[in-house]
């Protein structure tokens, strides 16, 4: 699952021009292909109609059949292990055990003299989920950070998650700070990217923080939630589209009808429902709008200087 769809997609194949038949045209040369890199190929309309992390994905896939035994990290390593990744990255990060860093294309290889944990995911090469999560706490957006440590959390339980202590251990002291921030905070309730940046808004924004994932049984239904506020007795839902199957009209409409049911039986039952979109929670604004036409009302002041860090993700395109 990724970013803010919490869908995840099957992997199309990949077509290699060193297994391709010599008899054959030539990949470059088939219309209805789009090249990844030198001598990889996919359908153009598979390209196409994958979001920006999928696409990413299958670049990282890409290196894996062209590099010899590449080592991934970072956001590259994410996407291996089904972490959130954030829009699609611009570069595609490798390890390098000699301790020298270079670049090739779009391909950054990272000096390391640490140990790393290395997993095997489906035959690649990859930093464990932990130390890869620590490596993106330290460079990403700070609610981007948090949103990976909770999907490993999730995986591994939360007394798996010490990205504070692992970051301390490292030679690399850069963004401790930022990892005893995401520490604090970090939680295997939030079950998707959006819940946790969601999280992280509402608590800059200055709203007290909410209860996570409650669970109400009324007219016979049980209902789990995102956020509760007890004391005011109001429920946030963050909304991931992947849930309700668009792609299928048919059950798409079906969802939808669920889901109002459902929502219309929380308000009878327990109070009001604030529902925003991912977009709504990055611009934080129409989240609290959201927010305050339930009836609640932010605890303390602004947090700028942390809602400043949503304007943008450097590392993606």
């Amino acid at each position: 699952m990724r970013h803010d769809a919490d869908v995840t997609f099957e992997i199309p194949a990949l077509l290699l021009a060193r297994h391709h038949p010599p008899t054959a045209p030539r990949l470059d040369r088939t219309p209805g292909l789009h090249r990844i890199r030198s001598g990889v190929y996919v359908d153009s309309s598979i390209w196409d109609g994958l979001p920006a992390w999928e696409r990413y994905r299958l670049r990282v896939l890409a290196v894996a059949q062209t590099w010899s035994d590449p080592v991934f990290a970072l956001e590259s390593a994410a996407s291996l292990h089904g972490l959130p990744v954030f829009g699609e990255p611009r570069a595609i990060h490798l390890l390098s055990a000699d301790g020298k860093s270079w670049r090739q294309g779009d391909v950054v290889v990272h000096g390391w003299t640490d140990d790393k944990p290395i997993e095997v995911i489906d035959g690649n090469l990859a930093t464990s989920a932990q130390a890869t999560a620590v490596a993106l706490a330290r460079v990403l957006p700070p609610a981007f950070g948090l949103g990976v440590a909770d999907a490993v959390a999730r995986r591994l339980g939360i007394d798996h998650v010490r990205v504070a202590d692992l970051g301390r251990a490292q030679a690399d002291r850069r963004g401790v700070r930022r990892l005893d921030w995401i520490q604090e905070r970090v939680t295997d309730r939030a079950e998707s990217a959006g819940e946790s940046l969601s999280r992280a808004v509402i608590e800059w924004l200055g709203y007290d923080s909410p209860d996570l994932q409650v669970e109400f049984a009324h007219e016979g239904v049980d209902d789990r939630i995102d956020f509760f506020w007890r004391s005011r007795r109001t429920i946030g839902e963050s909304d991931g589209y992947g849930k309700y199957g668009l792609e299928d009209t048919a059950s798409a409409r079906e969802a939808l009808v669920r889901e109002k049911r459902r929502e219309d039986r929380l308000r009878r039952n327990v109070g009001p429902v604030a529902r925003w979109e991912w977009k709504d929670a990055m611009r934080a604004d129409p989240l609290d709008a959201v927010l305050r036409s339930t009836g609640l009302t932010p605890a303390r002041a602004r947090d700028r200087r942390m809602l400043a860090t949503l304007r943008a993700n450097p590392r993606s395109l």
